[in-house]
């Protein structure tokens, strides 16, 4: 009840046909506009987040068509890619850097990839990578 009593008096405070300075800054302001399209049931966007999700099922169903994947192993897998990914993108940069070159190119990449995978999986890793860059070359 104690909100209620605090409200009624501010208009009354407030000459006619005028408002406070603080109610005419929401209006210019982000929250306004927010508060208008929630208002013309408008939902709120949701912000995008990029996971490697599909494209592990899709390789999922490749290896193993009759088997799921949970949420929760889903968000382990998601974490190990982007973990993966970091160590090889920082090693590459790292390489790049001890060359004087500007720009990490396919050779950093695999180099990265030797030093980063251990033995079988680096060789494999190699030659799928090696397969995919002329296939994409190629097209």
């Amino acid at each position: 009840m104690a909100p209620k009593a605090e409200k009624k008096p501010a208009p009354e405070k407030t000459p006619a046909g005028k408002k406070p300075a603080a109610e005419k800054r929401p209006a210019a302001g982000k929250t306004a506009s927010k508060e208008g399209g929630e208002k013309k049931g408008k939902k709120k966007a949701k912000k995008s987040v990029e996971t490697y999700k599909i494209y592990i099922f899709k390789v999922l169903k490749q290896v193993h068509p009759d088997i799921g994947i949970s949420s929760k192993a889903m968000s382990i897998m998601n974490s190990f890619i982007n973990d993966i990914f970091e160590k090889l993108a920082g090693e590459s940069a790292k390489l790049a850097r001890y060359n004087k070159k500007p720009t990490i190119t396919s050779r950093e990449i695999q180099t990265s990839v030797r030093l980063v995978l251990p033995g079988e999986l680096a060789k494999h890793a190699v030659s799928e990578g090696t397969k995919a860059v002329t296939k994409f070359t190629s097209a």
